[in-house]
């Protein structure tokens, strides 16, 4: 069935190529699950920016059907090609990041940063780790390269931090400020803040044009729709569960539907981002809190911190599949996938620890000792053309 339908979209890639040189119009194919899992004609780039009008300045869309084909295994960037295999573990109550070899399951450094360090998040051009301080009003660059840290930058407030897809601005969630501030993203010099009437955003993923992203408000129940060209807030809406925590957001790889985890209404509310309607609560588990995209864009892991469990959405049935449980228990937050998509790596934050779980078994492969209050885990260098923040959103 795969090879039919790879063979389907050669074909359907080739009639296109062929109808925009004798046209001046191009024509959209219709979505199939499984089409992002083909193989691509050398012209498809070509077809792509025409059918996916990008936010100015962002590089254009490799597949339309799949917004994370550029994350497959063995994809690194030249930029990052040299990097040493890395994990970086912030600890919010220790006021440091460890540093594990993912090879031999060892902590082989630990950093001391600012004042509770919340995540550590690669910066667009992939060559910066952004260590959030959040208490400490800083953000710490560590070079990937040689694991050195380097000269504090003073921002206020810095919860999270995600970059706008072409590349300029950072944006800093402001969390206790009530405020998204775009700042240059390498200088750090503010250039807007917003101010915002929900209380603690927190986590944010992008459109696929780029062009708008969702902000998640934890401690409102919330979530905001933001237009990333004009920097304002242009919808928001209160979430249908009485007590709700918003946390992670992740778009599809069709980019036609958003995911945001929930810990206290425990599971995933799944929205229509276009249109902004509401949302339908997808039950995962207890405390569900970060979402992972597998390499072959197929799968989506869920970390239910409250249960230490994750389950596994399948994309391509439109349904969970799986879940696993940490052995003796655990409290999984954030973390990332394994750049050749084998491990899934989740900070303990409740029981100073990290979880190094196996993607295809669901297999605890190591559990390693770390600071206390690990959140924000980044796993380094990963897949993908660029970052748009967080833990590691790669496109």
């Amino acid at each position: 069935m795969r090879t039919t339908k790879a063979a389907r979209r050669l074909a359907a890639g080739a009639a296109l190529t062929a109808l925009a040189l004798v046209s001046a119009c191009s024509g959209g194919g219709t979505h199939s699950g499984n089409a992002a899992l083909g193989s691509k004609p050398p012209a498809q780039p070509q077809v792509d920016r025409a059918r996916v009008n990008v936010l100015p300045g962002m590089p254009p869309v490799e597949d339309p059907d799949d917004v994370y084909a550029a994350d497959r295994p063995g994809r690194l960037s030249p930029v990052v090609k040299d990097f040493p295999s890395r994990i970086y573990v912030p600890n919010t109550n220790s006021d440091t990041v460890t540093v594990i070899d993912p090879a031999t399951y060892k902590v082989i450094e630990t950093i001391p940063v600012g004042r509770q360090p919340q995540h550590v998040v690669p910066s667009w051009d992939l060559k910066t780790l952004w260590v959030n301080n959040d208490l400490g009003n800083s953000l710490t660059p560590i070079d990937p390269r040689t694991g050195k840290a380097g000269k504090p930058v003073d921002v206020h407030d810095p919860y999270n931090l995600y970059f706008t897809p072409d590349g300029k601005y950072a944006v800093v969630m402001a969390s206790m400020d009530r405020q998204l501030v775009f700042r240059d993203a390498h200088t750090m010099k503010t250039v807007k803040a917003v101010p915002v009437t929900c209380y603690g955003v927190n986590h944010a993923d992008f459109s696929r044009d780029g062009r708008y992203f969702i902000v998640s408000c934890e401690f409102s129940g919330e979530i905001l729709k933001v237009d990333t060209a004009r920097m304002e807030v242009v919808r928001q809406e209160k979430l249908p569960v009485q007590g709700s925590m918003p946390q992670d957001v992740k778009v599809s790889p069709d980019g036609k539907l958003f995911y945001i985890a929930d810990m206290m209404a425990n599971g995933v509310w799944v929205l229509d981002g276009d249109r902004f309607t509401r949302p339908r609560l997808l039950p995962t588990g207890k405390g569900a809190h970060g979402l992972y995209i597998s390499r072959d864009s197929r799968e989506m892991y869920v970390s239910n911190r409250g249960e230490g469990t994750i389950s596994v959405f399948d994309f391509t049935r439109n349904r969970l599949t799986k879940k696993w449980e940490l052995p003796g228990g655990g409290s999984p937050d954030m973390g990332g996938v394994s750049a050749d998509g084998k491990v899934l790596w989740l900070s303990g934050r409740y029981d100073a620890e990290v979880y190094a779980i196996d993607t295809r078994t669901g297999r605890e492969l190591a559990r390693i000792p770390v600071g206390s209050g690990p959140h924000g885990l980044a796993v380094y260098p990963q897949p993908g053309r660029y970052s748009l923040g967080h833990t590691g959103i790669f496109r």
